[in-house]
């Protein structure tokens, strides 16, 4: 399943800011990672909005190839999870940031199986989860899809103005 035509650049696509309640001004923007699955169609891999970031449902794709990855439901949630994180590292969070989860089997039935490699490659507390299961056949062979909220509060600088040559004159005298 190779992706034609999607690019491969990391990507920052500024947006008007959104208002809190107490109207502070929450940077809004997409994402995009070459680490991550190629969107395979009209959405983005990633957007924060203020100190929240959304992943999009993603697969076991490689991202170098844009095939898919993997026989197993092992294999493809290893791979399904690199792809998540990827996108979350784009923006400087990690799997431990992720506050929830949907993940999405074409088998119920390999739920104990995912689950496995899942508990391994996040740490407790483990996020909140909805597991389902859901027609992945726009995609032969994909077994699993998931996508996530991460909260990573953006560093804001906190560096004091430096003084103007007039009041470091004053200090000297």
């Amino acid at each position: 399943m190779e992706m034609a035509g999607v690019a491969k650049t990391a990507r920052s696509y500024p947006i008007s800011p959104l208002r809190h309640q107490n109207e502070e001004n929450m940077a809004k923007y997409a994402i995009q990672s070459k680490r991550g699955a190629p969107p395979r169609g009209a959405y983005s891999q990633g957007w924060r909005a203020g100190d929240f970031i959304f992943v999009t449902g993603t697969g076991p794709i490689d991202p170098s190839t844009g095939n898919l990855v993997g026989d197993t439901i092992e294999q493809q949630t290893e791979q399904t999870i690199d792809n998540v994180s990827a996108i979350l590292e784009a923006d400087g969070a990690w799997l431990r940031d992720v506050v929830k989860v949907t993940v999405h089997l074409s088998d119920t039935s390999h739920f104990a199986r995912y689950n496995s490699v899942y508990a391994k490659r996040f740490s407790q507390p483990y996020p909140v989860r909805t597991t389902v299961g859901s027609d992945l056949s726009h995609a032969p062979g994909m077994l699993i899809e998931i996508d996530c909220i991460a909260y990573r509060p953006k560093k804001t600088s906190k560096k004091k103005p430096r003084a103007s040559n007039k009041h470091v004159a004053r200090r000297k005298r």
